[in-house]
């Protein structure tokens, strides 16, 4: 499947980085997310949209929801320090497909705490695997992290963490992404957003129900790293449907 430049370009950002060139914007203080709406007129989104993410997952319809059909490969990666988050860009043909189309995979990042809660569930971790298809439209499968054991897929991100903002590293082997994912892949299915500004609406989620490890010493790398809470608070459902 042929992609356009659209979703080419995308794959050189991240969704935070979608979301904010030229405008400073915080998880905190003045700048934070509850003023994320008045700190530009592109941004106003963040405000005003009435399918804003993340969510607190509740109240979940039953359906016959098809598979993800996740395919990636072992890929090349570099790790991004971005300011906001540690991503990881992803090269190679990786993809995952459903009744929504096929969507490519462009990077993945992680919030702490989670961002999205199930029944009221925080989880101390959530990582976003952001995705486009070939008009440049934005699927995102979130991954929760409990904590538990050491992860060692997620070590060796770790170990190339940049300490820098606006830095990189190149993995020093090839990464499949699905060594992060739980392999039973059951999950809820709703319309979002972005998680951060100009929070664009338009994103299809899927949410995984069961989550990965990572060890309370990874979780406080990355918070330490961040310095503290990366996480939009949950928005109104409104007239969403959520399916599982």
């Amino acid at each position: 499947m042929k992609y356009t430049v659209a979703a080419l370009f995308l794959s050189t950002l991240s969704a935070t980085a979608l979301a904010g060139a030229g405008t400073n914007w915080e998880y905190s203080g003045k700048h934070g997310t509850e003023n994320w709406g008045e700190l530009s007129p592109k941004f106003t989104t963040c405000s005003t949209g009435v399918n804003q993410s993340p969510i607190d997952i509740s109240g979940a319809i039953e359906s016959q929801l098809p598979p993800l059909g996740i395919d990636y490969s072992a890929s090349r990666a570099n790790v991004l320090n971005n300011g906001h988050t540690i991503q990881v860009n992803i090269d190679g043909n990786n993809t995952f497909s459903n009744d929504s189309g096929q969507f490519k995979l462009l990077q993945f990042h992680f919030h702490a705490p989670s961002e999205n809660t199930i029944n009221g569930q925080s989880f101390p971790m959530e990582a976003h695997f952001v995705h486009a298809d070939s008009e440049g439209r934005l699927a995102v499968i979130g991954v929760m992290f409990k904590q538990g054991n050491i992860n060692q897929d997620l070590e060796k991100i770790w170990r190339k963490m940049p300490n820098e903002a606006g830095a990189t590293a190149s993995l020093e082997s090839v990464l499949k992404s699905s060594v992060l994912m739980p392999s039973t892949k059951d999950y809820f299915r709703f319309n979002g957003s972005l998680t951060t500004p100009p929070c664009s609406e338009g994103v299809r989620w899927f949410v995984l129900k069961d989550p990965i490890e990572a060890s309370p010493s990874q979780i406080k790398q990355f918070r330490k790293m961040m310095h503290g809470n990366t996480n939009r608070p949950v928005q109104p459902i409104n007239a969403r449907v959520i399916l599982q």
